[in-house]
């Protein structure tokens, strides 16, 4: 496991160089905040780097339901009972491996690796705006249906989850990059995606921080181009 930390931001990377796996741990004042639970295999990594902080994990919150942001849930919920768990109220469906699709949605399939088999159930339903620590939700739907991302209001760091990736190149979700295409592969809707990925954007964002690829600093510029890129790909598909 890999450890690299901007300001109250550290990131943690499982099999960095060929299929890179990220969670991240935000310091608050005196407790930290989870975003993500990885693999199955990333507990014992996610609890050393909260003991050598010397600060309680209180809460757990997904960016999404796909396997490898959810892997580690069921036992580290097991070894932190008190931590609240947050997901989004539309992406609580898919935790419970629910793929269907609500009525007014586009009728594209979900994709991905949906759980089948976790059993935590979610303490609180986020919504757009809702605010966790110094977190503020963005619902960024189109990887799922219910993905959202956290700015934290303090840093400006964005942790996007799957609306971006950073790993061979920085790409909307839906966008396939070669040699790593399986976040594009995993996406529900690229024209929401893409309309997520202008939304952050918009966030003038001081880091980027997704859950494949490296922390990206002054992000900005790469994103709209990330953005520009989504878009010719949606305009060229639709002809």
């Amino acid at each position: 496991m890999r450890i690299t930390q901007e300001g109250k931001l550290l990131q943690l990377t499982w099999m960095p160089g060929w299929f890179p796996v990220n969670c991240y741990l935000v310091v608050e004042d005196q407790e930290l905040t989870l975003i993500d639970a990885a693999m199955s295999f990333s507990v014992q990594g996610i609890l050393r780097t909260a003991a050598k902080l010397n600060l309680p994990i209180t809460r757990i919150v997904l960016t999404h339901a796909h396997g490898d942001h959810v892997g580690a849930l069921d036992e580290l919920k097991k070894r932190l009972p008190e931590a609240v768990v947050y997901i989004s109220e539309r992406d609580a469906a898919l935790l419970r491996g629910d793929r269907s699709l609500r009525q007014g949605e586009p009728q594209t399939p979900i994709k991905g690796s949906v759980p089948t088999k976790i059993s935590t159930k979610p303490d609180i339903l986020l919504r757009d705006g809702d605010t966790v620590g110094s977190l503020s939700a963005i619902s960024t739907p189109g990887h799922t249906p219910g993905s959202m991302s956290f700015l934290d209001q303090r840093s400006g760091a964005l942790i996007a989850g799957d609306a971006f990736q950073t790993f061979k190149r920085t790409a909307v979700a839906g966008t396939v990059v070669p040699w790593f295409p399986f976040p594009a592969l995993a996406t529900w809707n690229k024209e929401q995606a893409v309309a997520s990925a202008i939304k952050l954007a918009g966030t003038s964002a001081a880091v980027l921080a997704v859950g494949h690829g490296n922390l990206l600093k002054a992000p900005g510029e790469t994103m709209k181009q990330a953005v520009s890129k989504a878009q010719m790909q949606l305009g060229k598909e639709g002809r």
